[in-house]
């Protein structure tokens, strides 16, 4: 067995070790380089363990052919050893970024899969490579520190074991199996935000800066999480001590420190209805400002559609309609 190949299946074996026997462990493939050394390691991992590995592949429709390569990707999935293997069809939605519509579809579609299979977690296949171009696109947005905490290892039932290996360990894995990965043309798209992150941006900070960027652009999103993960414990606690029927206390809101008191005010947007990936830090001091600048605005629009107002002492959220009513 090849180092790479040995570092996935390491990798994997940790994530599935708190398994019982005869759990369904479900894996996210699109063919690609990650998602498939992922796949082919759960089933080598699953053997062990006594789990049963169902794939799915997420054919997004945006481009000609997809749902002839969504077949081809369960063909591979069955013969790399997974006992249930499906293609799922899922209708992008309009009104947000192609990337977010897409991601939003894609995590919809392994929601409902992952229900309807029992399954006790859900694999994804991102890589340390995946993890330095979202802190890096966090950081140019200006998105804060929750943006640079990346994704999450571990995110109820859905794991990311490859968040410490390499873009380059996955594809030399797929090679060591005597596997041809799939190279999703978008990857490689311009168009696309991330896209010009991979091809463009991280090439050039390698070039300039000296090799290690995308591993220390990782490894600063693990130091942020560890901060965040406690300011939101922090932020729950206190959402719970200002909140009553009537609204958010602003008299008790005022008194929290800038990092609650937003954690707070975002927890209470999204429990609203906000959608999360459009909620900017923009909304947020917005917010802020019916706390701690008062001078009788009348309210504010968050994504979703949303409104908050400050009414008699507390500040509420309702859902308005998509004329901006409600």
């Amino acid at each position: 067995m090849t180092q790479p190949l040995a570092a996935v299946r390491t990798a994997v074996r940790a994530a599935l070790a708190e398994l019982d026997p005869g759990s369904t462990v479900l894996v996210a493939c699109s063919g690609g380089a990650d998602s498939t050394a992922l796949l082919a390691a759960a089933v080598a991992e699953a053997r062990e363990g006594a789990l049963v590995v169902v794939a799915v592949t997420v054919d997004h429709g945006l481009q000609e052919g997809s749902a002839t390569r969504a077949e081809e990707v369960v063909a591979l999935a069955r013969t790399l050893g997974a006992q249930v293997a499906e293609a799922i069809p899922v209708q992008v939605g309009v009104g947000q970024g192609p990337e977010a519509a897409a991601r939003r579809a894609r995590y919809d579609a392994l929601d409902e899969a992952a229900d309807r299979h029992r399954a006790a977690v859900v694999l994804l296949g991102h890589t340390r490579d995946d993890q330095a171009e979202t802190v890096l696109l966090g950081l140019a947005r200006g998105s804060g520190s929750r943006s640079l905490a990346g994704m999450r290892p571990r995110h109820g039932r859905y794991v990311r074991p490859l968040l410490g290996l390499s873009r380059a360990q996955t594809e030399a894995a797929c090679v060591a199996l005597g596997v041809q990965p799939w190279h999703d043309p978008h990857n490689a798209d311009p168009a696309y935000t991330r896209a010009r992150v991979r091809q463009r941006v991280l090439p050039l900070l390698e070039a300039e800066l000296g090799p290690g960027v995308a591993a220390a652009l990782a490894r600063t999103a693990d130091q942020f999480r560890a901060d965040n993960d406690l300011l939101d414990e922090l932020a729950e606690e206190a959402y719970h001590q200002v909140e009553d029927d009537a609204g958010l206390d602003t008299e008790a809101l005022e008194k929290l420190p800038g990092a609650l008191r937003s954690r707070v005010l975002r927890r209470a947007a999204l429990k609203a209805g906000a959608i999360p990936a459009d909620l900017t830090h923009g909304h947020l001091s917005h917010l802020d400002a019916l706390v701690t600048d008062w001078h009788g605005q009348r309210w504010i629009d968050l994504p979703g559609p949303v409104r908050a107002a400050r009414r008699e002492g507390r500040i509420v959220m309702w859902q308005a309609d998509a004329h901006g009513s409600g």
